[in-house]
């Protein structure tokens, strides 16, 4: 099936008499007739359902779309797009290793990595989005276990030059986890480009209606963990007497260890109601990007002509310097994001923002309504003044979320607020 397909079809396949439509099994646990089926569960020694923190009916089907979507060979919900981003590094890093990380990326994850993960022992090094082959290896440390980008940087829209970063992570024997929430899958597929590990926050274009919170980690089955810096994935699990995640899973090893060990220890499970909701939203996944693509890049040259816009930051306008890359690795479309900057700055920033009528200032993007929001005061306020350059974010940056409204009418409320500048 084509992706477009996918987006409708794939993960749940009712059998004869059963509902057509994915039902909602709104129940923490299930019933087994004997003790010693129950064990083999506990064991990994069966597949099944037992509670619904470690697996659920309408989880496990929506878990299987995504892979699909992505081309993996295992998915896992998690509670939001930080417990993705949480467990996709402390699934393969402890206390004494190393992480590369773009600079350029979402400001809450950006805090859970250089705050939380930091306090844990986990050490991060943040690179420019656009490094050089060169520098991008210098950063490599005998220590360093993964390195973490996003496909579209949230809100600088830097993209990722996947085959580099995929490149220099194999290089030295790391995987690459890649943030592919602003381009999903419709867009982008970066396990086609050497990515390993792919996260997102499915609150964002995947759920589409701002109504559920969630987050996905996707295993390509790629990436070799048998070159020694993977002990948790490569020696005997005591909790679970001596299972080898390598052995016993084999390319699903990442997945299962983040779901039967970390899951089982943290608890960051999905809802079954908002699995549901996340599942109704992918259905018209490809329609919707296609409107917030077209509808963005229309916006995006009308920002780009009007005298009160200071600059436009779009990848799919000509005059952007990720253009080239953007139709490489996302020749469909990239988002429905742009960010610009108003003439005057911070202050007549904020005046443009409140004089809006259609769009609304909420701390949220990528959903079916048009939004805005000023990265440097809200969703970025605890970096420094360097750290905000370093991301790409300006103080007079505004991060416009175009939605799928008619896109005369989001031109026509941008038009009238930027009369008050």
């Amino acid at each position: 099936m084509k992706i477009n397909t996918k987006c409708v079809q794939a993960g749940y396949e009712p059998k004869n008499g059963e509902p057509r439509v994915l039902p909602i099994v709104q129940s923490t646990t299930y019933a087994y007739d004997s003790a010693e089926t129950m064990g083999k569960l506990f064991d990994l020694e069966a597949d099944g359902f037992f509670y619904t923190r470690l697996a659920n009916p309408t989880l496990d089907n929506v878990e299987k779309k995504i892979a699909a979507l992505e081309g993996g060979v295992g998915a896992m919900l998690t509670s939001a797009g930080q417990a993705a981003s949480l467990i996709s590094i402390t699934n393969i890093c402890k206390t004494g290793d190393h992480v590369i990380c773009a600079a350029a990326i979402y400001g809450g994850t950006f805090n859970l990595f250089n705050k939380t993960l930091r306090d844990l022992g986990i050490e991060f090094s943040f690179v420019d989005p656009a490094a050089s082959e060169e520098e991008l290896n210098n950063a490599f440390k005998e220590n360093t276990r993964a390195v973490f980008t996003e496909t579209l940087s949230n809100p600088s829209l830097d993209v990722c030059d996947l085959e580099l970063y995929a490149k220099c992570a194999h290089a030295h024997g790391c995987p690459l986890i890649v943030d592919n929430t602003f381009a999903t899958p419709v867009n982008c597929r970066p396990f086609e480009w050497g990515a390993d590990i792919i996260v997102h926050s499915t609150s964002k274009y995947l759920d589409g209606h701002a109504v559920a919170l969630g987050g996905c980690i996707v295993d390509s089955g790629n990436f070799d963990w048998n070159n020694g810096k993977y002990p948790m994935l490569t020696t005997p699990d005591e909790t679970y007497h001596g299972v080898t995640y390598t052995e016993h899973f084999g390319k699903a090893a990442y997945i299962a260890k983040a779901r039967v060990h970390l899951m089982r220890d943290l608890g960051t499970q999905m809802a079954p109601q908002n699995a549901f909701l996340l599942n109704l939203g992918i259905e018209t996944l490809h329609l919707r990007m296609a409107r917030h693509c077209e509808n963005a890049l229309k916006v995006a040259k009308f920002l780009e002509s009007n005298p009160k816009v200071d600059w436009v930051n779009f990848p799919e306008l000509e005059s952007n310097k990720y253009f080239k890359l953007a139709k490489k690795y996302m020749p469909q479309g990239t988002c429905g994001v742009i960010s610009f900057g108003v003439k005057g700055g911070k202050a007549e920033a904020a005046k443009m923002m409140e004089a809006l009528k259609l769009a609304k200032i909420v701390v949220h993007v990528a959903d079916a309504r048009t939004c805005v929001l000023h990265p440097a005061s809200t969703t970025h306020r605890q970096l420094t003044d360097e750290q905000l350059l370093d991301a790409g974010i300006m103080p007079n940056m505004i991060r416009l979320s175009v939605g799928i409204e008619d896109v005369d009418d989001i031109i026509a409320d941008l038009s009238q607020a930027l009369e008050t500048v």
